[in-house]
């Protein structure tokens, strides 16, 4: 059976202009056509209930593109990390934003400041915007930082400055992973045996990037005031570096 574009969203519940979006995304393959008449097929609309029931499951788009070729290249038995990469982006439970605003102490207004400089990045399930469990931490700690003194603008002007760079270290991390443990001769090894090292190495490159931005923050600093030539300053920050001990914690 096909489909014009219209009865397409119309059967499964996404909206054209949705559709396109996926199509031009990669996420949906392109329509046969007749003339000027895009016809989908029963693949397609499989594919979109597909992309609805990850979504819902909170994935994003981007990882959800990626699910979507590990299924066409026929990998055998995904679930298992599949469901591992949910439970590490979402966590146990979603919040809505109001309900992330009261417990993490801040205005509504401020977490939409910060997803619109792209720093949050809620879950879309349905027509709701669900918030996850790093999102209520990351507000919690950015909520620390300006009860220190520092300035809403410039930090968020950081934050983007770090999200940005974060992101393109990620995609390196994923490829680096594809090729070497979950596809290392080109084909999927045994997908119980590659969830169990995600979730083995996801929590040590977690901690391997907070103790280098430690260490590099701490030396940095020592030596501008070794620079500068405070000598006190630098004698109680030496003293504060010996004993501190950074606690990285995963869930």
């Amino acid at each position: 059976m096909e489909y014009r574009i219209e009865a397409l969203a119309s059967h499964s519940g996404v909206r054209v202009d949705t559709i396109r979006f996926y199509q031009g995304r990669g996420l949906l393959p392109p329509p046969r056509r007749e003339g000027r008449i895009a016809l989908y097929d029963e693949a397609h609309l499989e594919r979109l209930r597909r992309i609805r029931r990850l979504l819902a499951d909170g994935l994003s788009l981007q990882l959800i593109r990626r699910v979507l070729a590990a299924e066409a290249s026929a990998a055998p038995d995904r679930e298992p990390l599949l469901a591992a990469l949910v439970e590490e982006q979402v966590g146990r439970r979603t919040l809505c934003r109001a309900e992330l605003a009261s417990e993490a102490g801040v205005p509504e207004a401020l977490i939409g400041a910060a997803q619109a400089a792209g720093l949050v990045q809620p879950l879309r399930i349905g027509d709701e915007e669900r918030f996850s469990e790093a999102d209520l931490q990351m507000a919690r700690a950015g909520l620390a930082l300006l009860g220190a003194g520092l300035p809403l603008g410039q930090l968020i002007e950081l934050a983007v400055q770090h999200a940005r760079a974060t992101q393109e270290l990620a995609e390196r991390a994923i490829d680096l992973f594809d090729r070497h443990v979950r596809r290392p001769d080109g084909t999927t090894t045994d997908v119980e045996a590659v969830t169990t090292r995600f979730r083995e190495l996801l929590p040590q490159a977690t901690r391997l990037v907070a103790l280098f931005f430690q260490r590099t923050l701490v030396t940095r600093a020592l030596a501008r005031l070794e620079g500068a030539g405070d000598g006190e300053a630098l004698r109680a920050a030496i003293a504060a570096t010996e004993s501190a001990r950074l606690e990285v914690r995963w869930k």
